[in-house]
C-alpha cells in the first residue's frame, strides 16, 4: 500500500514554526521596547542640558 503525500503535517509544521518565530519576535520587540522607555526615563548624560549643568552658565549669559 503506497502513501498519500504528506501535505498537511508539512502545513502544521510550517504553521508552528511561525508561531515560534511571532512569538520569538514579539518577546525581542518588548524588550527592546522597556530598554527604550527607560532609557528615556534617565537623564541624558550627553545631552546639551547636562553639559550646561557641568559647565556652568555659557559665556554669552555672562554679562
Amino acid at each position: 500500500m503506497t502513501k498519500g503525500p504528506r501535505k498537511p503535517d508539512v502545513v502544521n509544521d510550517r504553521e508552528a514554526r511561525l508561531k515560534a518565530a511571532l512569538r520569538a519576535n514579539l518577546a525581542r520587540r518588548k524588550t527592546q521596547g522597556r530598554a527604550r522607555a527607560a532609557q528615556d526615563d534617565s537623564p541624558d548624560q550627553d545631552g546639551p542640558a547636562a553639559r550646561a549643568i557641568q559647565d556652568g552658565p555659557m559665556p554669552e549669559d555672562e554679562e
